[in-house]
């Protein structure tokens, strides 16, 4: 009987068409600060390529009377870049402790401290005449994104905001509530790439203010979250504040709605009674987590290691690779972050058949597609001499490859995380999947401009391919299923190999002498 009341609940919900108004309206507060701040500065430091690369060359040039060698002023660029992946590592190793000791909100709240110190940093840089400001800019504001945001489009870690919305959301809305917050990550990487551009603030004297106004989210953010409720799962759980639960309950899901997520938490908490959140380094010896472990490490890695943040990051170096004049560069780059906003308007519309479809259909799909857009865009790198049209085929693939990425892995990868932990383990494996995600996306970034050749998107090809056997093999299907069903039938997998493995040794020691 409870079993069929909890199913019936479950179902009534999954036909909510639409979250509550507040809740809604927390999730934008959340990502106007982290995924929109994200996408911000990952598309951002692409437009004033050339004009900061000046800058450092004029620099060198007072400092030692000579130019900069072409190595060094590339390793100088490349380090300006992927520092932001290396303050991310940072970040994402500290912000699960941060959300457990003041709560996700406040580790959200707090966390905007670092992205106003990297505004000032980066727009004193030139007054100053020191690019060093930059990299350390660079580095604060790889430490604010690590801390609050990790994962949805462009797939990088997993922190506090993803954490925090996927406890605010109710079960049968956490998957479209992920897939909606794309559409900050790439409202943020299209707003950075048009900023960028030479009508407004992409000029050459402009970019030290260009650079600064990473400051504007978090002045929003710090503004706008302070209205909303913590999340009542930690509440509960972590504090022990059923008032507080209840209260935040009421606001986010309504009066009507919140009865079949108490009881999911309250089952939580029974289970969770006197255990304490457990530690990344516990998580490894832990057995009945090793196949979930094992997956996010995988899907996290794979995130970077497929190609997408190098496009971002680099995209001036990929067009010119394609052949794509350098007039119309700019434009084209804009158009990847166009294409993306395509992309999560298209994931938001049709969220609900994406809950249909479930995760592994979508994870599987993305990276297929992915995997024969590296074909083709090899290709047309190889042969773009034959024909001026072949550039703008190789331009045409890299729009193919964003929009696979952002129809598939790039929103569920950040729901798996979510889903694959209980309330205690939860954080210590946001806090090891963001290092290993940032960690991955550094060595991309400083890599990537020493290998960007006609072939190098054939290594993004073969990270794809192990991706879709592996989530075809392992990976269970998670939709409509609460934390601890997943827990448990996870924990069913790992039964039916160990059994399966003793098989032999049981079947000799039971026969009869």
């Amino acid at each position: 009987h409870e079993d069929s009341r909890r199913i019936l609940k479950k179902n009534c919900s999954l036909h909510r068409p639409f979250p509550n108004k507040s809740l809604l309206l927390a999730a934008c507060a959340a990502c106007i600060g982290g995924t929109f701040q994200y996408g911000y500065n990952i598309s951002i430091i692409n437009a004033p390529t050339k004009s900061v690369q000046n800058f450092i060359n004029q620099t060198w040039l007072e400092r030692f009377k000579s130019d900069i060698p072409e190595q060094a002023l590339t390793l100088l660029w490349s380090t300006i870049v992927s520092i932001f992946t290396l303050g991310g590592f940072i970040g994402a190793s500290v912000g699960g402790t941060m959300a457990i000791k003041w709560g996700r909100k406040g580790a959200l709240l707090i966390n905007n401290v670092f992205a106003i110190v990297a505004a000032l940093l980066m727009g004193l840089s030139y007054p100053t005449g020191l690019f060093e400001l930059l990299i350390i800019g660079r580095l604060f504001t790889g430490i604010n994104a690590g801390k609050s945001f990790t994962n949805t489009l462009t797939g990088i870690g997993i922190c506090v905001q993803p954490l925090y919305l996927g406890e605010i959301a109710p079960t049968a809305l956490r998957g479209a509530m992920a897939m909606g917050t794309s559409i900050f990550i790439t409202g943020g990487i299209l707003t950075g790439q048009v900023i960028g551009l030479n009508e407004l603030l992409g000029k050459e004297e402009y970019w030290p203010l260009l650079l600064s106004t990473t400051c504007i989210p978090a002045v929003m953010q710090l503004l706008s979250l302070p209205w909303f409720p913590e999340s009542p799962r930690f509440l509960l759980i972590d504090k022990g504040d059923n008032e507080g639960c209840n209260n935040a309950l009421k606001q986010l899901h309504g009066e009507e709605s919140c009865d079949s997520e108490r009881e999911d938490m309250e089952r939580e908490r029974i289970i969770a009674a006197g255990v304490q959140a457990k530690k990344p380094w516990e998580l490894f010896s832990d057995r009945s987590l090793s196949w979930q472990l094992l997956t996010i490490l995988l899907l996290n890695s794979a995130q970077q290691l497929n190609g997408i943040n190098a496009i971002y990051f680099y995209a001036n170096y990929v067009f010119q690779q394609s052949g794509i004049p350098d007039d119309k560069i700019p434009y084209a780059a804009v158009g990847t972050g166009a294409c993306e906003c395509i992309t999560a308007l298209t994931c938001v519309s049709i969220s609900p058949y994406f809950e249909v479809l479930g995760r592994k259909v979508l994870i599987i799909g993305g990276y297929t597609l992915m995997s024969i857009c590296c074909i083709l865009f090899t290709l047309s790198l190889t042969f773009q001499d034959i024909s001026p049209i072949v550039p703008y085929l190789s331009m045409a693939c890299v729009f193919a490859f964003i929009l696979s990425f952002g129809l598939g892995p790039g929103g569920v990868t950040n729901i798996l995380n979510t889903e694959l932990f209980t309330q205690t383990a939860r954080p210590a494996a946001y806090m090891i999947a963001g290092s290993v995600n940032w960690f991955s996306f550094f060595f991309i970034g400083m890599l990537f401009p020493f290998i960007v050749v006609s072939y190098c998107f054939l290594v993004f090809l073969v990270v794809c391919c192990l991706v879709v056997i592996y989530i075809i093999l392992v990976v269970p299907e998670t939709k409509n299923k609460t934390f601890l069903e997943i827990h448990n039938e996870f924990q069913s997998r790992g039964k039916r190999k160990a059994s399966s493995a003793d098989g032999p040794r049981a079947t000799l020691l039971s026969t009869p002498l």
